[in-house]
């Protein structure tokens, strides 16, 4: 049986300033396997900017997944990138996402009057105690890509996630639909393959 040897990244804290880190890791993966697709969440696009910036000269597809519309109703602003940002993304061959509904907060009972845990929160609280928030973004925005028709299916792609700010996460993910999850057929199921950085201490919110 085979087996690979990798150099991952563990960070005392989570947040913003592992970002740099992040994309020396991701750069590093990169060099020496054959994913062609890095999904970068990044609400104001600053992040996805970075990693666009670090790997315009390798033959990889970046991906910014940004927030929907549904943002507002927390109070935020949407479109969140500002038109300058969005036009350097796209100069780099970025695409850009920002309409895709979140699926870890896509629930008809997620502002409800009712305090009903649903199976979304479980899974996002699930993979929040294993990697922190950038681990449940990480695996939230490829759902958003699948389901937006960005991504095929069964195909190992690398995630980028943070915790409020930059990127703290990255993952090698195998692609599949949301729906798909609990799916009795094995091949069809979401597996996180490799972790690449995840910071030792998690946030919440």
């Amino acid at each position: 049986m085979g087996k690979i040897v990798r150099e991952v990244y563990y960070f005392d804290e989570p947040g913003p300033q592992n970002t740099d880190d992040v994309i020396e890791i991701v750069v590093k993966y990169l060099d020496n396997s054959n994913v062609d697709c890095v999904l970068v969440a990044s609400t104001s696009g600053k992040t996805a900017l970075k990693f666009a910036e670090a790997l315009k000269n390798k033959e990889v597809k970046v991906i910014c997944v940004s927030e929907p519309p549904l943002r507002q109703m927390w109070g935020g602003t949407w479109p969140a990138i500002d038109d300058d940002t969005k036009k350097k993304l796209e100069e780099l061959g970025v695409i850009v996402l920002d309409r895709i509904p979140y699926k870890f907060h896509g629930s008809v009972m997620e502002l409800s009057k009712w305090k009903i845990p649903v199976p979304e929160h479980i899974m996002r609280d699930t993979l929040a105690f294993v990697g922190g928030q950038g681990l449940k973004v990480a695996v939230e925005i490829m759902f958003m890509t699948v389901q937006g028709g960005y991504v095929e299916v069964n195909k190992e792609v690398i995630s980028v996630g943070g915790s409020g700010g930059g990127a703290d996460t990255a993952i090698v993910v195998k692609t599949c639909h949301p729906e798909a999850i609990f799916s009795p057929e094995k091949d069809k199921k979401l597996e996180v393959r490799e972790i690449l950085a995840m910071p030792r201490k998690k946030k919440w919110w």
